[in-house]
């Protein structure tokens, strides 16, 4: 299986046994959601985890999802209240509660956020199932009259959304500094980091890593309007990107969102970097052994639209079923990759670009080579894990293997499609002669078939390390 999955964990999956049966199903990426936890909780699964790891002798991405900013509605007097189509509330600051009794009133305690709000623009509450407008600015930036679109139950507590509207609220709350620097000090492998909408956002978490003196791998969650605007300066930054279903449905609307998800992952995959997609893969499995006929579609879909990851959430870490669950993915991934390897005919040609891109264009070669003589797999040797990163890009068929020395390297490439990290300890210094060692001693590669391996060996003029070398080896 080529798709890699990404499962949450919490009461349902927490325990050993659970999470072994999840990564022989394919799990290479463990979800710990701060939403409702901190980093001391955690410390009791980082170790079952990393005791899975160690037992399998698989390595195994552990990511911190940090909750971003809670934006919520405060309490409603005589809540829970149903509301009619076509009925009108009140929305505004605690303090012009006075000036509104007529009508029910929507508490909303963070000023910015009604900030700009206009006339006609559309507000979403509890969870997306409350569409209203804005009919009347009664007081700007402070209280505004809506009509509800649909009818609906309207409680206290509940989280509210401006689609389309840039929402004045920093994505790194102080919150998240703290989850973030008890990240760090439990051993966490890469961070997921909600509701940004700009590349500010991701460079203030690069600046707070960097006081920690650590930079590991960001994962921008990508469920507002302005992130989907800001895509391409978004992924400059991030490491990769996560299509956030879920709000990112409730901020657009909902039709757009099979297209908007495609945008995106093509978006990513031009930036050789990684896409999860979340969001209710398969949440009948919280209760039932089997998912349902849309569901199987909704995860084949996502793998041929070229997701890297898909994303369990409730299924895993409140279902009855979190095994299982992972267990279709992979049923449904082995079925559906070799269909998409056809249908695309061979590996991505590189787009046309304003600036030379040698590297690019040598993995893609690579690739080729590859595809021509049928090779049974592409292994790369790379420090960073850059070559094999670009390798994958091009969606070869051939599984592709990256040896790298840095024990850190494995955490970032488990969120890449294909690729398999192993770490070496070879005393070669020359890498493609690393790359021949571990062919010729590992059983998995039969003798008489050519085999492509990939290196980046500085050479005297060479300033950086980058892929310079491509070779057809025979074993």
């Amino acid at each position: 299986m080529r798709t890699k999955v990404v499962a949450t964990l919490g009461p349902g999956s927490s325990n050993v046994e659970t999470i072994t049966k999840m990564v022989q199903n394919g799990v290479r990426i463990l979800r710990l959601n701060f939403s409702h936890s901190d980093a001391e909780s955690f410390k009791p699964v980082i170790a079952m985890i990393r005791q899975v790891e160690k037992e399998l002798s698989i390595p195994l991405t552990i990511m911190g999802d940090l909750c971003g900013p809670k934006i919520r509605v405060g309490v409603i007097e005589n809540a829970p209240l149903d509301i009619d189509s076509r009925a009108y509330v009140y929305l505004g600051l605690p303090d012009v509660a006075d000036k509104a009794k007529d009508l029910p009133f929507i508490p909303l305690d963070q000023p910015e956020l009604l900030q700009g709000l206009e006339d006609g623009m559309e507000v979403s509450l509890s969870d997306g199932m409350l569409q209203f407008f804005v009919t009347e600015t009664l007081e700007k930036d402070r209280l505004y009259k809506l009509q509800a679109q649909n009818a609906g139950l309207l409680a206290s507590k509940k989280g509210i959304t401006f689609p389309g509207k840039h929402i004045a609220l920093p994505a790194f709350t102080e919150k998240d500094k703290v989850d973030l620097a008890g990240c760090i000090e439990i051993g966490v492998d890469a961070i997921a980091m909600s509701f940004v909408q700009t590349a500010q956002d991701v460079q203030d978490v690069l600046d707070a890593m960097n006081k920690h003196g650590v930079v590991l791998p960001i994962i921008a969650k990508i469920e507002r309007q302005n992130a989907v605007e800001n895509i391409e300066s978004i992924l400059e930054l991030a490491s990769g990107i996560m299509v956030a279903r879920g709000d990112l449905g409730l901020e657009c609307k909902l039709s757009t969102v099979p297209v908007i998800q495609k945008k995106l992952i093509r978006a990513a995959r031009h930036a050789q970097k990684p896409v999860i997609v979340a969001t209710q893969m398969m949440l009948s499995m919280v209760k039932n052994p089997i998912p349902t006929r849309a569901e199987a579609n909704d995860v084949a879909n996502a793998i041929m639209d070229g997701a890297d990851c898909c994303m369990l959430s409730e299924e895993t870490a409140i279902g009855a079923y979190p095994a299982e669950a992972v267990g279709y993915i992979k049923e449904i991934a082995e079925g559906t990759e070799p269909y998409y390897l056809e249908r695309i005919k061979g590996p991505y040609k590189p787009a046309d670009e304003l600036v030379s891109n040698p590297v690019k264009y040598l993995s893609y070669s690579a690739c080729l080579l590859a595809q021509d003589i049928d090779s049974p797999a592409i292994i790369c040797h790379s420090s960073s894990g850059s070559s094999a990163r670009i390798v994958c890009s091009r969606r070869p068929a051939q599984p592709v293997y990256c040896l790298t020395p840095d024990k850190s390297v494995p955490a970032y490439l488990n969120f890449f499609w294909g690729i398999s990290p192993i770490i070496t300890e070879s005393k070669l210094t020359n890498h493609r002669d690393r790359l021949v060692e571990f062919l010729e001693a590992n059983d998995k590669f039969e003798k008489g078939e050519g085999y492509i391996l990939v290196s980046g060996q500085p050479t005297p003029g060479q300033t950086m390390p980058k892929t310079n070398e491509v070779k057809l080896y025979y074993k």
